[in-house]
């Protein structure tokens, strides 16, 4: 057994992943289900996919709320919505007005939000933090847990860091790695690399979801050994990560 001191909530116990059944090994996935050109039976499909993995959420893009509402109902899986997905530079009040949106009387049970990474990159700290910290704001009025995306792969590490450290300071649940649908370089997305740099920022102060190439069990396995809270997987490659 690992022993460490996690998010705030005293020592606990975690078991190395070779010791987790496949029911609890499902409870770090986000399934997602966000391919824009995915058919309502698409959406449908695999949304049920993920609820019959017993994965923690299905996360989805905003106009699949309704769908995803109606087949999570009375499953043990809830529903991760993405928010200014994938780019994230909407205006902070247009971010505000869609995250209050998705999350009024729809039973979101967590959002994630793109950070401005251009903004990140030109270093203005500051103004990322403020846009962040009114999205996380109103999600929180309605009981709404944020992770923000870094999208780690258009950042160096220093900026990795620094943008981990800012979304913690903004109120963020979690800091999340990748969207998946990075355009403007070579997709890497949650390595082991990346992924210790931001625990060690985050300091405990924040959970880590990674997201972004995680393909195979083993890539799976060691995240969930390091540490790690959460992983984003992508619809084809939850089945491979669980060893189906």
């Amino acid at each position: 057994m690992v022993i460490y001191e996690k998010m705030g909530y005293g020592v606990e116990k975690m078991k190395k992943s070779s010791e987790m059944s496949r029911a609890e090994l499902a409870r770090y996935i986000d399934h997602s289900v966000l391919k824009p050109e995915f058919t309502v039976e698409e959406i449908e499909q695999h949304i049920q996919e993920g609820i019959a993995f017993g994965c923690r959420t299905v996360c989805i893009n905003p106009s699949s709320i309704d769908i995803a509402r109606r087949l999570c109902a009375k499953s043990d899986t809830d529903i991760c919505v993405v928010c200014d997905f994938p780019f994230g530079l909407s205006t902070t009040s247009s971010r505000v007005e869609q995250a209050r949106q998705y999350c009024e009387g729809n039973d979101i049970f967590e959002l994630d939000i793109v950070a401005n990474y251009g903004m990140m990159r030109s270093g203005m700290w500051t103004e990322v933090r403020e846009d962040l910290a009114a999205v996380i704001a109103a999600c929180h009025s309605y009981g709404t847990a944020v992770k923000v995306i870094l999208e780690t792969d258009a950042l160096t590490m220093d900026q990795i860091h620094r943008g981990t450290l800012t979304s913690v300071e903004a109120g963020a649940d979690f800091v999340k790695s990748s969207t998946g649908f990075y355009t403007g370089g070579e997709q890497r997305g949650a390595t082991v690399e990346v992924i210790e740099m931001m625990m060690k920022s985050a300091g405990g102060k924040a959970k880590i979801k990674g997201s972004g190439c995680i393909r195979t069990k083993e890539h799976f396995l060691r995240l969930i050994d390091m540490g790690i809270d959460r992983m984003g997987i992508g619809y084809r490659s939850t089945p491979v990560v669980l060893g189906e």
